[in-house]
């Protein structure tokens, strides 16, 4: 902690002290300090390793292109850590949906569609800005847009079935192909990278965009996707009321729709979901499955209410299993609910919304 204080003491200039830790990961320690002016600042420092660094990496660069996001006041390069504006102790968009009032949370569901769609919209005419800002902070690294994590996971589900005593249906290589060749360069935009509720301050000002991590261009549709399922990669899922994830689709839609007008056409829309919710279904099947047929658990360490991994499995599975133009992906997901029958209770819906 302290050389975490002197490095962003030296990038600000001005003394930090009395540090408060804000969370973080195990790829960073994230702690709002004090200025000797009086006034505070969020200073974030990442870990050593592959992730910590890349994550450094994402982060300094898609702050930097001034989108969205806390303002970045600083960069320590060998440490290495960032320094940023405090956007102070609003609720985050987890907080509502988690809570007990239906209307901040429809409110907030919604404000977050509109922020992330907005985001897209005016970050397209800028995708060149980004490569170089990587560049300078990578350390000879690629980033996460450059990797090919998208056909590492497609790749990855045949030999997890086959691993696991499953048959791979007919076809499944040739449709994961196609879903890896398609992925991310289908109407890039900008993204933060992990837009899930915890990453969401629901301010006085309106919604402001934290974790910057994974930030990078990706297909506007694996980002829509995140309104669908609902959130494709996280940790607070539940069941949002009939057709409220639909208006939440619809709200980002409307805004990416004013600089991809083809977007509009809605069979090109359709199809687009169906290729990301089938992405972000393989990718949490890959990453979550073979630790979760012996024992289940929850999806977050501390956090609760949080559903388990097993209810979040078969409810992706479910969604997936009927996808169109994707039928042998679709046989997959029946197989996987076949071969995996737990006795676990549906995914519940969010508490913001039990009388509904």
């Amino acid at each position: 902690m302290d050389a975490i204080l002197r490095a962003g003491g030296e990038v600000l200039g001005a003394r930090l002290s009395e540090p408060v830790d804000l969370g973080g990961s195990r790829r960073s320690t994230v702690v709002r300090c004090r200025t000797d002016g009086g006034g505070t600042v969020v200073v974030k420092a990442f870990a050593d390793g592959d992730d910590g660094l890349r994550g450094f990496t994402a982060e300094a660069a898609g702050l930097s292109l001034g989108l969205a996001g806390p303002g970045l006041l600083g960069v320590h390069e060998e440490l290495p850590l960032l320094v940023m504006e405090d956007l102070g102790e609003a609720p985050t968009l987890a907080d509502v949906l988690l809570g007990d009032d239906p209307r901040a949370a429809e409110d907030g569901l919604l404000a977050w569609a509109r922020g992330l769609g907005r985001l897209a919209a005016g970050s397209v005419e800028r995708r060149g800005e980004l490569a170089p800002l990587a560049a300078r902070y990578g350390r000879g690294r690629p980033p996460w847009e450059d990797l090919p994590w998208l056909a590492g996971q497609t790749e990855a589900l045949p030999a997890l079935l086959d691993g696991l005593g499953l048959p791979v249906p007919p076809g499944l290589a040739g449709e994961l192909a196609a879903l890896a060749a398609a992925g991310a360069d289908a109407y890039p935009a900008f993204t933060p990278g992990d837009t899930c509720p915890d990453n969401n301050l629901l301010t006085p000002d309106g919604l402001r965009l934290i974790d910057f991590e994974g930030a990078c261009y990706q297909s506007v549709f694996l980002t829509a996707a995140y309104c669908r399922m609902p959130f494709s990669t996280c940790w607070c899922v539940f069941r949002l009321p009939d057709g409220l994830a639909a208006e939440a689709e619809r709200t980002f839609r409307a805004e990416v729709v004013t600089v991809y007008p083809e977007l509009a056409e809605e069979e090109r829309w359709q199809a687009g979901m169906a290729r990301a919710v089938a992405v972000w279904t393989v990718d949490a099947t890959v990453r979550m499955l073979a630790g979760t047929v012996e024992q289940d658990g929850p999806l977050h360490r501390t956090r609760r209410p949080v559903a388990t991994k097993r209810q979040l499995l078969r409810h992706r599975w479910e969604a997936a299993s009927t996808l169109d133009g994707l039928p042998a992906v679709g046989r997959t997901m029946r197989l996987l609910l076949d071969a995996y029958a737990w006795d676990v209770p549906p995914l519940p819906g969010y508490p913001a919304f039990a009388g509904r």
